[in-house]
């Protein structure tokens, strides 16, 4: 009771004048006023440029005929669009942990966001198909620096909440990816037809996921548990996770880190095939264009809540195998379906394969557990991201190949199903409860 009262006067009697001082200083430290529009800012940021990572490939597949007649491609060129995405994320995104040591991750994905903006102003007016592949690749080169950067950031930022912030940010990257392949045909339309216009209003977007990382650009934000001690070291108190002491990780000498790239890689390569080429699936089968695309939209639309309930289950489970297992199954009844009754059983496919694309939130999530620390996250991540991105490209190629010299889809959804037996194996070993730390040591 005295020490309540004790506290109560100490409460009572505290000036004003401290308490602003106080409050003055707290700020100046980074103080929880500071941290608070901080991480809003943050949130803003990181839901912004995840609705910007998929437009420019969603977009693109939902119009991919009317492109490749405006342009002149052959089925097997249109392949090869397909896998500029996967080789971009490969090239571009093993830089990333680099840039943000040099610059900040939030400069990095702001930069990101400047690249995306502008590939895709200008990718529709470029002339030809090599001037289009090339405005591609640098919008895709700004998703690749901040699809390795986004768990860098959340683990840091947010290291109580990887479950629930990565929930977030895959909810906003596959509702993006959803409603660009849901309206692009519907507002190209509105635009009087012309696809150049509808690919180009994308960039719109971008800029304004451009707007929350300003901030972070120049202003080194200090990261929450920062500051003391002489600031933690400079790196800690100019909050940039991968500013921090790497440690000395031989990543290639993990077995979690392996199995983790190739599970990344196999549903990249499902999820770019079927951005890229679902649409037209059903369009050959006789849906409408309109339909196709809507039906595309379904299928990444359900990412939206399971994108948000699969990394918090996630992390509540000590071994994520049987995830893995359950979204394998979907995948394959899809593509059953697909080759059965592609046009009867529509809907349902596009439900199935969207469960199944899932994989990749998963893949996120794990990136975040299977690492100790920031800087560990962020080599797993560049590694896993790069290396499964390298494996996906020729999986889209191939399918355009394909499909161009069987004259149907019959080969192409073989191909699409026989992957999706290896990648049920390596996700199950990813889905262990290791890290990398552990097995790559110092």
């Amino acid at each position: 009771m005295m020490g309540l009262m004790a506290s109560e006067e100490t409460r009572t009697i505290t000036p004003p004048t401290v308490r602003s001082s106080a409050a003055r200083d707290a700020g100046k430290r980074g103080g929880p006023s500071t941290h608070a529009w901080t991480k809003r800012l943050l949130v803003l940021g990181i839901v912004l440029s995840a609705l910007n990572l998929r437009p420019a490939i969603t977009s693109l597949g939902a119009l991919l005929e009317e492109v490749r007649d405006g342009l002149g491609m052959s089925g097997s060129v249109a392949g090869l669009l397909t896998s500029v995405p996967p080789l971009c994320f490969a090239v571009f995104g093993v830089m990333a942990p680099r840039l943000a040591r040099r610059f900040g991750p939030g400069a990095v994905v702001c930069a990101g966001m400047v690249a995306i903006a502008t590939g895709l102003l200008i990718r529709p007016y470029a002339g030809g198909t090599a001037g289009f592949l090339a405005a591609s690749a640098l919008a895709l080169m700004g998703i690749a620096v901040s699809n390795v950067l986004m768990p860098v950031i959340v683990k840091h930022w947010f290291p109580d909440r990887v479950g629930s912030m990565t929930g977030l940010y895959s909810m906003a990257l596959a509702l993006g990816t959803s409603l660009a392949a849901a309206v692009t045909v519907p507002l190209t339309d509105a635009l009087g037809g012309s696809w150049q216009s509808g690919l180009a209003l994308w960039s719109g977007l971008a800029v304004a996921a451009i707007l929350p990382w300003l901030p972070f650009v120049r202003g080194r934000v200090p990261a929450p548990g920062t500051g003391n001690r002489s600031e933690r070291t400079e790196a800690s108190a100019s909050g940039d996770p991968a500013r921090e002491e790497a440690p000395r990780l031989r990543i290639t000498r993990s077995r979690t880190a392996w199995a983790l790239a190739v599970f990344f890689g196999l549903q990249a390569t499902a999820a770019y095939i079927t951005m890229g080429w679902m649409a037209q699936i059903f369009r050959d089968a006789g849906v409408p264009a309109g339909t196709a695309g809507l039906l595309l939209a379904v299928t990444m639309a359900m990412g939206i809540p399971l994108a948000f309930v699969i990394p918090r289950l996630a992390t509540r489970l000590p071994h994520q195998g049987p995830i893995v297992l359950a979204l394998g199954v979907c995948g394959l009844a899809g593509y059953a379906g697909l080759y059965l009754a592609p046009a009867a059983g529509a809907w349902a496919w596009a439900l199935l394969l969207g469960i199944a694309n899932c994989a990749f939130p998963l893949a996120l999530t794990m990136v975040g557990m299977r690492a100790r620390s920031g800087p560990g996250v962020a080599q797993l991540s560049a590694f896993a991201q790069s290396t499964g991105y390298l494996i996906s490209i020729p999986g889209p190629l191939l399918v355009g190949v394909l499909y161009q010299h069987s004259g149907g889809w019959g080969l192409p959804i073989a191909l699409m199903s026989a992957l999706m037996i290896p990648q049920m194996v390596v996700g199950f070993l990813a889905g262990r409860d290791r890290t990398v730390e552990a097995e790559a040591g110092r």
